[in-house]
């Protein structure tokens, strides 16, 4: 009897591992160890599978989840994120701002837009989450509005060369449209919605898009847990074309029961794999956006990390970024030029962190001060806005309004220091006068929180200013 360290891998021999006993006679692996061995590949492959689809199963889970709840089924329908219930159903939603956003599949043909000019955040993501195109501000019609039009994987760009819309095109069949108004003033809200117009290619006229608002329901836009995660992720697989640099991991579905043009109709064996590996490559997951070890925090001293650090293809000459941006979509949906590489002036930054000034991680029973320095390097805005760990969505702490899971800039009844600075507060209990100041959390519920700044100035760029770690009280 050996340990799979030091096994011959010859002979006979018993080998203990942490998943069983392997038994080889003359060399070869027995019956019984075989199954063990089939078993455990599976699972390791299966857990893989999840890290590497979870752009495409967040993608799923929030195309679903708007159709579910915002009936958004038509073409041209988007809908209304503005009220706390309906923003917290998207994963790291950003409280400050409402979200108009719409799915769209381009099997039908070309989709041609007319984008409204304004202060605004926007952007067309493929399935895989990766942009397509900004829109709005840190777009090519830089706030000035414009047409733009969408291809599909397959579809001729010829009709479209003499264009005066700017044609982009899409790897990927199944698109999002979204964008954010960067201001609470309601006649740029208004204006933005009647500037949105919604065609398909081929000489149809773009007409008034539906917006579909005041739902005001709680829903989730949170991928599944066990096997309906892959139920969902199956079918979704099905309708995009295979890239090169996926086909390694469809073939480690293959012998789960997804594959391209088959039906997903798993055996229970099959079963029990998909739900192990899933638990184990959520675990794999979290634990990456914990303990992030392909990079460094961002201000040498803390543990603030940036949120989206990874390239925006989501891979390099040589790998391909598979936990760099599986952290990222594990708790948190979308990617752009303004969010991945926003510039001074222009574009957003996410910052997060998982642990206080001693480094230990955050717990809900405790309560933590954040300083923040005078001087916020932000030409619009900034938000400290908090999260569920479990939902990676708003932190429901029972309160009606946004302000209960997220402070910021634009908050009148936030109260500074005399010196500019703030202190904000996020535990059980508001220390006493810090009311105005804190966000509640309960029980168990982990939690983190990003700090977003709107159109960063030089001061974070050569980090001339910085966020110190929260303080447990």
């Amino acid at each position: 009897m050996t340990d799979l360290r030091n096994a011959r891998l010859t002979g006979d021999e018993r080998i203990e591992t942490s998943f069983g006993t392997v038994r080889l006679e003359h060399t070869f692996p027995t019956d019984d160890t075989s199954q063990l061995l089939f078993d455990q590949l599976d699972v390791q492959r299966a857990a893989q599978a999840y890290l590497w689809s979870l752009p495409l199963g967040g993608f799923l889970a929030w195309r679903d989840g708007v159709a579910e709840t915002f009936g958004a089924t038509r073409f041209g329908d988007f809908a209304v994120c503005d009220s706390l219930r309906e923003k917290r159903g998207i994963v790291t939603a950003n409280l400050t701002t409402p979200y108009i956003m719409n799915f769209t599949s381009l099997a039908d043909g070309p989709i041609v837009i007319d984008y409204p000019a304004g202060p605004t955040a926007g952007a067309i993501l493929d399935a895989w989450q990766r942009p397509v195109a900004d829109l709005g501000l840190t777009g090519p019609d830089q706030g000035k509005g414009g047409g733009y039009i969408i291809l599909g994987p397959d579809h001729d760009d010829a009709p479209f060369k003499v264009s005066s819309h700017y044609v982009v095109r899409s790897r990927t069949v199944n698109v999002l449209v979204a964008f954010r108004v960067l201001t609470q003033d309601p006649d740029v809200m208004a204006q933005a919605k009647a500037g949105l117009k919604f065609a398909r290619g081929g000489g149809s006229a773009p007409a008034p898009v539906r917006f579909i608002e005041g739902v005001g329901r709680e829903w989730s836009a949170t991928p599944a847990r066990g096997l309906q995660y892959w139920q969902d992720l199956a079918p979704g697989l099905d309708e995009e074309p295979i890239a090169e640099v996926d086909k390694a991991f469809m073939a480690m579905l293959e012998p789960l029961g997804i594959a391209k043009g088959r039906p997903f109709a798993p055996d229970e064996r099959q079963r029990r794999i998909l739900e192990e590996g899933a638990a184990l490559g959520e675990l794999f997951a979290r634990n990456n956006q914990v303990n992030p070890r392909y990079t460094q925090p961002y201000w040498k001293g803390t543990s603030w990390y940036k949120g989206l650090d990874f390239d925006l293809e989501q891979q390099t000459d040589t790998i391909l970024q598979l936990d760099q941006r599986a952290t990222w979509f594990y708790e948190a949906v979308g990617s752009t030029i303004g969010m991945a590489h926003p510039t001074p002036g222009t574009g957003q930054v996410y910052m997060t962190f998982k642990r206080d000034s001693q480094g230990r991680l955050l717990r809900a029973d405790r309560t933590y001060r954040l300083h923040v320095p005078a001087d916020v390097p932000s030409a619009q805005f900034w938000s400290l806005t908090l999260y569920n760990e479990d939902t990676r969505r708003p932190y429901d702490n029972g309160g009606t309004d946004s302000r209960s899971a997220s402070l910021d800039s634009l908050d009148q009844q936030l109260r500074f220091n005399d010196d500019g600075s703030i202190d904000l507060y996020i535990g059980p209990t508001a220390p006493p006068g810090a009311e105005t100041n804190w966000m509640k959390t309960m029980g168990q519920d982990g939690w983190f929180v990003y700090f977003r700044l709107f159109a960063p100035a030089q001061p974070f760029f050569d980090k001339t200013w910085s966020l110190p770690d929260f303080e447990a009280v």
